[in-house]
């Protein structure tokens, strides 16, 4: 079984949290609680459901891990895209 932080899809994960934190920054104070918060949290969820798919026994879960991963990539990019409209 591959080690979860040797694969390039989770260290690109990790540096785009760190983008993301820096990015937030910048948003509106008065999103913190909305969209800041969200839009960290998605970040966040990206790298940790490839982490946890790779220590799942069965290939059919490590998968799905990895689509719910997708689908906060698509979250991240809306809550980003939302923020620059501001």
């Amino acid at each position: 079984m591959t080690n979860y932080k040797s694969l390039d899809a989770w260290k690109k994960a990790m540096e785009l949290v760190k983008e993301v934190y820096l990015l937030t920054k910048s948003f509106p104070k008065e999103e913190l609680y909305a969209l800041t918060s969200q839009t960290k949290r998605a970040a966040v969820s990206i790298s940790s459901n490839i982490a946890e798919g790779m220590g799942r026994n069965y290939k059919k879960d490590t998968i799905q891990f990895l689509h719910i991963s997708r689908g906060s990539v698509y979250e991240l990019e809306t809550f980003v895209k939302c923020c620059s409209y501001g």
